[in-house]
């Protein structure tokens, strides 16, 4: 026996040992990739080397999990006409903002240059004729959102990066059904790891109606995903190519408050107007990817033609790992920037750059009124920890923090002065920013804003500021989670 087992040893040890030195030559390889063709962020590219080359075994399935790059070249390629045609739209839209101002008063020019910026950058066409109606509370959102999925005469464009096993998503799933049957056009679009709990005949009755379904960045091999790092955390639904929704609420009992974190405060937009256009087309740059489709942009069944009218000012604006740049990250620094009076925050991830970090810093330095709402109970620790970390600098800095005690936060929402304000599924997060693939409104209205304003001053009665002397009464357990936190926070 023991003979068996040292030979057994003797040889394992040998493969073993060849197979370490194999995957140091490949960390090996992998690190001159990311010196010299990958251009990742220094703290990031850092972490990863010393992660490859002084843990290799852990750092080789590591970067095979999370550190892999999408390259900058588009991923989703837009036809050739196409993209001539939203080029034309872009060109007459920015001589356009040169000479209007959408916003009264002194401020209006900063707002201007703004706009631009993501009009050049992003695609991010301005809309003025949208009506804009806010949803803090899931109950009232699902409703709006099934009403108006029973309404919907031609076309159901449905996206969220969850979607859970429950008696919501099934009765959403009921109502999609039920218009595809009576001849609607459905498609749902989730993200296959957010939905990867679902099961495999959860749409069947869907499909066999005739809806579509497809998941984006879905693995070719049974529970190995290759690109689990790179999600599709957008919320988009579209009826009619008219109406539209937009934020951060998934689908799922949780987010009615009935999952384990308790009530669920969150903020999604309904939107009626042309904004919807940018919306439409989003859904369907990413339903060509994933389904390996073909759906024509500017085709009259899912982009009508609007009836003109007066309302809020609107981009939508999306980033991932195939743009440009970091389009709502930009979006998020001009408001902060062109802000005069008062910047209110609410996320449930905080793991700002360091240019989100200045700019916060500088703006509450300056006597600036920077508030930032945060859970006061984790979903995700890690994450939470490292949050809180980023969150101690600011406080010193003069920012005020608040913990939401009610349940759990996941809004994503920033308002600057009353007057200008972005709602969608980016969390203020380097994962957010530089990972995921996120939309956001920017809203240029001071009533929708100011809306919004309130909201949070409502919220503050359910929350805990945390002060300076919190963070010198902290325990050395706490103090080791968040520097643990911290130090990964790059690739969290």
């Amino acid at each position: 026996m023991s003979a068996t087992f040292y030979y057994l040893w003797s040889t394992g040890g040998g493969l073993l040992s060849d197979l370490y030195m194999l995957i140091l030559i490949i960390n090996i390889i992998m690190v001159i990739s990311i010196i010299f063709f990958e251009r990742k962020k220094p703290s990031a590219a850092l972490l990863w080397v010393a992660v490859l080359l002084f843990i290799p075994v852990f750092g080789f399935v590591a970067y095979l999990i999370f550190g892999q790059t999408i390259y900058k070249e588009r991923i989703f390629k837009i036809k050739e006409d196409d993209d001539r045609r939203i080029r034309e739209i872009i060109s007459r839209q920015l001589a356009m903002v040169k000479s209007i101002q959408f916003l009264p008063g002194e401020k209006a020019g900063d707002y201007n240059r703004m706009r631009e910026m993501l009009l050049a950058t992003n695609y991010a066409t301005i809309t003025g004729d949208n009506e804009v109606e806010i949803y803090t509370e899931g109950e009232k959102k699902f409703e709006a959102l099934i009403d108006a999925i029973n309404s919907a005469e031609e076309s159901i464009n449905f996206q969220y990066y969850i979607i859970r096993n429950d008696e919501l998503s099934k009765r959403i799933v009921s109502a999609l059904t039920e218009k595809a049957r009576q001849g609607v056009k459905v498609r749902v679009l989730g993200d296959a790891v957010g939905c990867h709990r679902l099961p495999r005949n959860f749409f069947r009755e869907l499909k066999d109606a005739g809806g579509e379904t497809a998941f984006f960045f879905r693995s070719k091999y049974i529970h190995i995903n290759m690109r689990i790092n790179y999600r599709n955390h957008r919320k988009i639904v579209v009826i009619d190519g008219k109406t539209g929704f937009v934020g951060g609420f998934n689908v799922g009992d949780e987010y009615l408050g009935k999952g384990p974190l308790g009530y669920w405060r969150d903020t999604h937009l309904k939107i009626v107007g042309s904004a919807v256009y940018s919306l439409q087309a989003r859904f369907f740059l990413d339903w060509n990817h994933a389904a390996e489709q073909d759906l024509e942009f500017f085709n009259t069944f899912y982009f009508p033609e609007m009836i003109p009218k007066e309302g809020s000012v609107m981009q939508v604006v999306s980033s991932g790992p195939d743009s440009r740049g970091e389009g709502i990250k930009m979006g998020y620094l001009q408001l902060i920037n062109n802000a005069t009076s008062s910047i209110y925050i609410q996320t449930p991830y905080f793991i700002p750059d360091q240019s989100l970090l200045d700019a916060l810093t500088i703006a509450a330095e300056s006597g600036i009124d920077v508030r930032i709402m945060f859970p006061c109970k984790p979903d995700h620790p890690f994450v939470y920890w490292a949050g809180f970390s980023y969150l101690w600098d600011l406080v010193e800095a003069g920012v005020r923090v608040y913990l939401y005690d009610r349940g759990f936060i996941h809004a994503k929402t920033i308002v600057v002065d009353g007057l200008v304000s972005s709602v969608g599924s980016a969390n203020w997060d380097i994962r957010s920013f530089r990972l995921n693939f996120e939309t956001n409104a920017f809203i240029y209205d001071d009533e929708v804003s100011e809306k919004l304003k309130i909201v949070f001053e409502d919220d503050l009665e359910y929350c805990t500021e945390v002060t300076c002397e919190d963070y010198y009464k902290r325990t050395h357990a706490v103090m080791f989670k968040e520097s643990v936190s911290r130090l990964l926070s790059g690739i969290l």
